[in-house]
């Protein structure tokens, strides 16, 4: 059976996902310590995909995944899931909030709690952990009181018991996770996808804009752009990219050859289904048919068919 690497430990909001992108295949899950850990068993071959999250509607991208999908051999994503983020409150048997001293978590995760942490818990000491599923571990091991926790984390340790459930100081918060495996063929184009690509650019004036306009004059909805720095680069940054479309299409795959000519470099990191399976609005100059339409023009006119 085919093995599927993920953030662990196991109780995380990222094991959840992964059940999730791969629940129409089976496959063993690993939890690994780190991303970085995670997609180099994918890039040694030790597993087939990772399942790693990417982005948060509260705190933001994850740094540590944008920046280990582009330190080595390259890797794409495949599907991506977005899940509501809220989270439990375990304790041990008998204890009761107000009895709470020590209270720990991720840091993601207790930034996402802070006002209800205030309210509910306003003199527990507040511990950073490495996973808010190692918070529930620690918990079950006698070194904090209190974890907050994925509701996943329940199934690991069941011992246990919620002291509350659901909190979350945005409540419509979530985090969008992906699939990621070594390049090979890509999920067919759906009508509702997204390409992700990371481009390098130099410090030149108005290499940004001009970067962007490639996708602006092709009618290309940019959902997404990050910069992270080139580390060994000061000065120079790496651009994260996501944008509507699949790398088949006619208007994106233009635009990309477009990026390589202008940029440094280019990584595609994907084109793959959209969670919410949302179509792009397009401006009718911009659709495929156009595309279409113009590339079987200049084929007539360099034929000698059409003066």
């Amino acid at each position: 059976m085919p093995e599927i690497a993920y953030l662990g430990p196991p109780g995380t909001f990222t094991e959840q996902a992964t059940r999730l992108l791969t629940a129409d295949f089976d496959a063993d899950l690993v939890p690994c310590e780190t991303v970085p850990v995670a997609l180099a068993a994918v890039r040694s071959g030790e597993v087939l995909a990772a399942g790693v999250p990417v982005e948060n509607s509260v705190e933001g991208s994850v740094p540590a995944t944008l920046d280990a999908l582009t330190a080595d051999d390259p890797l794409i994503a495949v599907k991506e899931v977005v899940i509501p983020v809220q989270f439990d409150v375990f304790a041990r048997p008998g204890m009761t909030l107000g009895e709470v001293g020590t209270v720990a978590s991720h840091p993601h995760a207790l930034a996402q709690v802070r006002g209800w942490l205030a309210e509910a818990l306003p003199k527990a000491d507040v511990r950073a952990v490495s996973s808010t599923a190692a918070a529930a571990a620690a918990v079950a091991d006698g070194e904090y009181d209190a974890a907050i926790s994925a509701p996943v984390a329940r199934e690991h340790y069941s011992s246990l018991q919620r002291l509350a459930t659901g909190i979350a100081d945005v409540r419509d918060a979530v985090t969008r996770f992906l699939l990621v495996r070594r390049p090979g063929t890509l999920p067919e184009p759906t009508g509702a996808d997204r390409t992700s690509i990371c481009a390098v650019i130099g410090d030149e004036v108005g290499t940004l804009s001009d970067m962007l306009a490639e996708l602006s004059l092709r009618g290309i909805n940019l959902s997404r752009i990050e910069s992270r720095p080139v580390k060994d680069h000061f000065g120079h940054y790496r651009f994260y990219l996501d944008f509507d479309g699949h790398v088949a299409d006619a208007r994106i795959g233009e635009a990309m050859a477009a990026l390589q000519r202008r940029c440094d470099s280019v990584r595609f990191l994907g084109s793959y289904p959209k969670a919410d399976r949302t179509p792009a609005s397009v401006r009718p100059a911009s659709s495929e048919q156009a595309f279409r339409n113009a590339a079987e023009w200049l084929a007539a006119v360099r034929a000698g068919r059409l003066a």
